[in-house]
């Protein structure tokens, strides 16, 4: 039995587009010992995933002692090899902190590693390409879909009668230009309604404003913002007719999962991705140029797969 770790700290959309090559990476080395180093909000979803029999937590500040505490992490751990899919300036740093070694196998852009990952380019190519160049030289192919059957819940609570769409109008607060305008949700809100689908606006706590705000111009829509938990919003998107959203991780989780979702995109997103048997990318250059119209005939494609 092998010793195996790979890192992938964050953040909460990344974790769902490498679901395929968590598994990927879980099959190649099915009678080894597989961990995984990530940050302590993701670690309960990584531990419910049944995908690896230990989970470490990264400590995520910048002090010395943070980086001794992870130093200790690694050199415990005795691993033979790591796949550092994080590969940033961060986790180049924790292939350095195992002097004076020895050093396990190590993919990553790191310096010194013995499968360095290097190459112009790299963080603007799609995370599905990206990964399976990196894991290619051990022969491991990441799978086309994601398989996320292990992330479910009941969502009787929230007392929604068939058929309804999700919508997620909101990204992380650095990231305000990932935002498709409030008014084209609310359009595509109304567009709904008036065919039966009752709209269901999902995001967390920060974003309840512009639940409200859709909600208040499309009085037929549900505002969940901030009242979903992870297993919750997968529940939802199992059931869900459809969906909508921005460059944000729940969007990507409702795809994942396997929802018909049109995830909208500007150039603002470098790379442009998304991961799911039934998401249709709908990207214009800006924003002013994509209209509700647009994204509901996506809609429709989605739903046609």
């Amino acid at each position: 039995m092998s010793r195996i770790l790979v890192i992938k700290l964050g953040a909460f959309g990344d974790f769902f587009l490498t679901q395929t090559t968590f598994s990927a990476i879980r099959r190649h080395h099915a009678g080894d010992h597989l961990s995984l180093l990530t940050i302590p909000s993701l670690a309960p979803l990584a531990r419910m995933s049944g995908l690896f029999d230990e989970v470490l937590e990264d400590p995520r500040e910048r002090t010395l002692s943070a980086y001794l505490s992870v130093r200790r992490l690694l050199r415990a751990g005795r691993f033979d090899r790591v796949y550092d899919l994080q590969a940033q300036p961060r986790t180049d740093r924790y292939f350095h902190l195992m002097f004076p070694g020895p050093w396990p196998e190590w993919s990553g852009t790191a310096r010194g590693a013995s499968h360095p990952d290097r190459y112009e380019g790299r963080r603007r190519t799609l995370v599905p390409a990206r990964y399976a160049r990196q894991l290619a030289p051990f022969g491991i192919v990441p799978d086309a879909v994601p398989d996320l059957s292990w992330l479910d819940a009941d969502i009787a609570r929230f007392g929604l009668a068939a058929p309804f769409a999700l919508l997620a109008p909101g990204s992380s607060p650095g990231r305000p230009d990932k935002r498709w305008p409030m008014r084209r949700y609310v359009e595509v809100a109304t567009a709904l309604a008036e065919r039966g689908i009752t709209p269901v606006v999902l995001g967390t706590a920060v974003e309840a404003e512009l639940g409200q705000s859709i909600v208040g111009l499309c009085p037929r829509a549900v505002d969940l913002t901030g009242k979903t938990d992870v297993p919750e919003l997968a529940g939802l998107a199992r059931r869900a007719w459809a969906a909508v959203g921005n460059d944000t991780g729940p969007t990507h989780l409702i795809a994942a999962v396997g929802c018909p979702t049109v995830a909208v995109f500007s150039d603002a997103s470098n790379p442009i991705h998304s991961i799911g048997p039934r998401v249709v990318v709908h990207h214009r250059p800006a924003f002013d140029a994509m209209d509700s119209a647009g994204v509901l005939a996506a809609i429709e494609q989605a739903r046609g797969r």
